[in-house]
């Protein structure tokens, strides 16, 4: 693989994403069209969606009354919503990171899967590792291999909500160079909200890296999945002179629909880790008995 071009300034918009009942698949394709659009226009190179959001196909599919028809539902319909995301991402030269939804797998076991769209027609995946109870009930397996991509940004890792909270996870995607980390999240909850928004905060300072947390918000009263979602997107850094006195670059307004938007110095990151206030990363793996995480990762490019 050749040496990863240096990050350059960049313009991420993060979604509080509210889920509609749509009656079509047009309707979807029309409303990814209308938020994807408004994110270009305002300059975004990378554009972030919310954990679960593809459930909201489920209620064009006829299927949201029930959770196994809706998973069904969703997960044979992904072909054609990541070819949406596909022609979106190489029309308007952005990169998606697409609502994560269940995929269901050679085995007969569904997945909580996030696709990574870029301008060039790249696609990766990345599932998520560990379940929360909730997903336990639902019968979503855990993902099998933790990734990190090479793309024309920078590298990119994906830690889907409560993956956030397992700081050895995002580690290793920082250990494989990962300078952004996307995290998707799904929450009923205020408290829910918080724990990934702390993670997203504490991820950032451990290794000196961008976060980005994009929500569902509001009620979709009409599915037994996501009937309830609370939360506010965020873009974190460490707590920094010179890149964020609190570690929030960017905070939303909770349960607000809205993009929350910001642009990041990613090659500035490398001056900060080694030579900031704090050296938290560097001092992380000086640590005794620290061991190396990266061989964990598998790299993938998508330039």
């Amino acid at each position: 693989m050749s040496p990863t071009p240096r990050p350059r300034r960049i313009r991420i918009a993060a979604a509080q994403y509210p889920l509609s009942e749509l009656a079509t698949l047009g309707d979807y394709r029309d409303k990814l069209a209308d938020w994807v659009g408004r994110a270009a226009t305002d300059g975004a190179d990378m554009i972030v969606f919310p954990e679960y959001g593809a459930m909201e196909y489920a209620a064009a599919a006829g299927a949201a009354p029930d959770l196994a028809a809706s998973l069904e539902a969703v997960s044979a319909a992904l072909p054609e919503m990541d070819a949406t995301h596909a022609d979106l991402a190489r029309r308007l030269g952005v990169h998606i990171l697409a609502a994560s939804g269940p995929c269901r797998r050679p085995d007969g076991r569904y997945v909580n899967r996030a696709r990574l769209f870029t301008p060039e027609g790249l696609v990766g995946i990345q599932d998520k590792m560990i379940m929360t109870p909730f997903e336990v009930t639902w019968g979503i397996a855990p993902g099998e291999t933790l990734r990190v991509f090479v793309t024309r940004l920078g590298r990119i890792g994906i830690a889907i909500c409560y993956d956030s909270e397992f700081p050895l996870l995002v580690r290793a995607q920082a250990e494989a160079a990962a300078d952004l980390i996307l995290i998707p999240s799904c929450t009923e909850f205020v408290s829910g909200y918080h724990r990934v928004r702390t993670a997203a905060l504490a991820r950032a300072l451990e290794n000196g890296c961008i976060t980005v947390q994009s929500p569902t918000v509001g009620e979709a009263r009409w599915s037994p999945a996501v009937d309830v979602n609370t939360g506010a997107a965020g873009i974190f850094g460490p707590s920094e002179k010179g890149l964020s006195d609190t570690g929030v670059i960017a905070q939303g307004q909770l349960n607000a629909v809205a993009f929350v938007t910001a642009t990041v110095d990613l090659g500035g990151l490398a001056e900060v880790r080694a030579r900031g206030e704090m050296r938290n990363s560097l001092d992380w793996a000086r640590q005794p008995g620290a061991q190396p995480l990266a061989g964990l990762v598998e790299v993938v490019d998508l330039r």
